[in-house]
């Protein structure tokens, strides 16, 4: 009994970091979509992503990736992530076939990113916070 009542107070507090680190990363982010494969059907954009709590698992953050057109939000996709706070690295993948990998470095209120889709860079992103 004793056994049980330590384990689950390990989860418990081992749950918690991860709950305040996500703060930093939770919220809404705005900026722009750069292309890097000239021959591709890629086009650049000027984006919003809302990343939040994945509901399905608390280990996970939900990225929901929006391009803005005449002013106004048309949904993209959901990307799903993991964050790392000690190194501001979020690390995302979409449920797709292709073998796509997001990452952002985030400081402060800025996001930095790019998506690799098999190993070659195919856009560069940019965005600030603009809602908590």
């Amino acid at each position: 009994m004793r056994r049980i009542l330590v384990i689950t107070l390990f989860f418990c507090f081992a749950s918690l970091p991860l709950a305040a680190r996500d703060k930093d990363v939770i919220g809404s982010w705005e900026g722009d979509s750069k292309c890097t494969v000239p021959s591709s059907p890629c086009r650049d954009e000027h984006i919003l992503v809302q990343v939040s709590d994945d509901k399905k698992d608390p280990f996970q953050l939900k990225l929901d990736a929006y391009k803005i057109i005449n002013g106004a939000p048309d949904f993209m996709g959901t990307l799903s992530c993991r964050y790392e706070s000690k190194s501001g690295v979020l690390s995302c993948t979409s449920s797709n076939r292709d073998k796509d990998d997001w990452e952002f470095q985030v400081t402060g209120d800025s996001m930095t990113g790019r998506l690799l889709v098999d190993k070659t860079l195919y856009r560069r992103i940019t965005l600030h916070k603009t809602q908590k």
